[in-house]
């Protein structure tokens, strides 16, 4: 993690999971979070609309993402849920391409793509996520997947809409499973989506861009992950639905802060 040089991020992603807000956040009140850094809560459409205001209640400073966005702008596509509609709910962060959406609903390289263009032709900020299964990992197809994800962002977008772009590294094998990728491992692939950056443009733009880590980082491994150089935060699941283990991990921030 380096502050000096990009924005941490710390999201939460609750899934589709029903939590009281207003707990949450009281629960989160009085936590001070480090200089650079910013909260991001990723919610269920439903809940959009009072994230924000349930946070302001409380004094958190927390920015409000939704999980999803639909590649259409508008139109007779029943049960889709346009960056429009979005921001228009409070909404200034979008998760795009999740595991859970490429594996359950099919998302593409291409699609995933396509969601971060609405995003941005909206005024939100697309958190991509790319990830590995542990069946790729294993037949050493880590790095390959990751550059295909990862270009296919690239190529489609402009250089200033990459810079108001997050990728999260997600490794697929480290979700809702209680194992975590070793702090080497998340770093090794943070570095080489940083360094696909870099080939595409130039190292100096790569330093800018914020890359999360989004497997299973909890209250116990977040010090040392977010102590690494390119790990710039976390997409947080589990651990963002209890306010107490969620405000661990952004006191974690200032702690491997003073370790960068």
């Amino acid at each position: 993690m380096n502050i000096t040089k990009r924005k941490t991020i710390i999201a939460g992603n609750w899934k589709m999971n029903f939590v009281d807000s207003l707990k949450f956040f009281e629960g989160l009140s009085g936590i001070t979070i480090a200089e650079g850094a910013e909260v991001v809560i990723c919610a269920p459409h439903t809940f959009l609309n009072y994230i924000g205001a349930d946070a302001l209640k409380y004094g958190v400073a927390a920015s409000v993402g939704a999980q999803d966005v639909s590649a259409f702008g508008s139109g007779a596509y029943t049960g889709e849920v346009s960056g429009e509609m979005l921001k228009h709910a409070g909404a200034s962060y979008c998760i795009v391409g999740h595991s859970e959406r490429r594996q359950y609903h099919g998302e593409t390289n291409e699609l995933v793509a396509e969601k971060a263009l609405r995003c941005h032709e909206n005024g939100l900020i697309p958190i991509v996520c790319v990830g590995e299964s542990l069946e790729q990992r294993e037949q050493g197809k880590t790095f390959t997947l990751i550059s295909k994800q990862v270009s296919a962002i690239l190529n489609a977008l402009t250089e200033e809409q990459l810079n108001k772009t997050v990728f999260a590294y997600e490794p697929i094998w480290a979700i809702g499973t209680g194992k975590t990728a070793t702090a080497e491992q998340a770093e090794e692939v943070c570095g080489a989506i940083r360094n696909r950056i870099a080939k595409k443009y130039n190292e100096e733009k790569a330093e800018t861009i914020s890359i999360l880590y989004g497997g299973s980082m909890n209250d116990k491994n977040a010090v040392e992950l977010l102590s690494r150089p390119d790990i710039d935060g976390g997409l947080i699941g589990g651990a963002s639905l209890d306010p107490i283990k969620f405000a661990a991990i952004n006191k974690a921030v200032e702690t491997a802060g003073a370790n960068v």
